[in-house]
């Protein structure tokens, strides 16, 4: 009977999700992530996120044909960012350093919102010097400030971000 339930559930998550997948809905698609990873086998969550990323990146292209500016007040441009955000990471964390760079400099300039703007040129600009992930977390960002933020990207820094701008705008290498 316990069997029978958890295939009931695995079901009807399959059901959400595609519904979700066809209605591009990638905020309701995060809303199902736990239930997933609690559900799905590895390669059912392997699709999962490629679904999400997929859904993003049409987003992404959306938003740069129309020259439309993504809203983070809006759930699914907020969604889309995320999920954007976190492949540029994925990046970054995989020493994709040069993918991760140009991902971060479309995001700064994909949203009005201007923390998450100022935040992501701090990650381009950091990348694009060739610090490594590593480095970054360790001596730019300031971990423990973001998560009391509860952003869902490196949004507070420490002053070595600002001696590396400082550094570049000075020598003219970025403005």
């Amino acid at each position: 009977m316990m069997q029978q339930g958890i295939y009931m559930n695995l079901k009807e998550l399959k059901q959400k999700v595609l519904k979700a997948q066809e209605n591009a809905d990638i905020a309701s698609l995060y809303v199902l992530e736990q239930k997933a990873q609690d559900l799905f086998d590895e390669d059912e969550l392997q699709a999962f996120y490629v679904n999400i990323l997929d859904l993003a990146l049409e987003g992404l292209t959306d938003a740069l044909e129309s020259h439309r500016l993504m809203d983070m007040n809006e759930v699914q441009d907020f969604a889309t960012l995320r999920a954007l955000y976190e492949y540029a990471m994925e990046h970054y964390h995989a020493g994709d350093i040069t993918d991760a760079s140009a991902l971060f400099e479309v995001l700064s300039g994909l949203t009005k919102d201007k923390e998450f703007s100022s935040s992501l040129k701090i990650h381009w600009i950091a990348s694009n010097e060739g610090i490594n992930l590593d480095d970054f977390i360790s001596n730019i960002a300031d971990i423990d400030a973001t998560q009391k933020a509860g952003k869902f990207y490196i949004s507070v820094f420490q002053k070595e971000a600002q001696i590396l701008l400082s550094d570049l705008k000075s020598d003219g290498s970025k403005k």
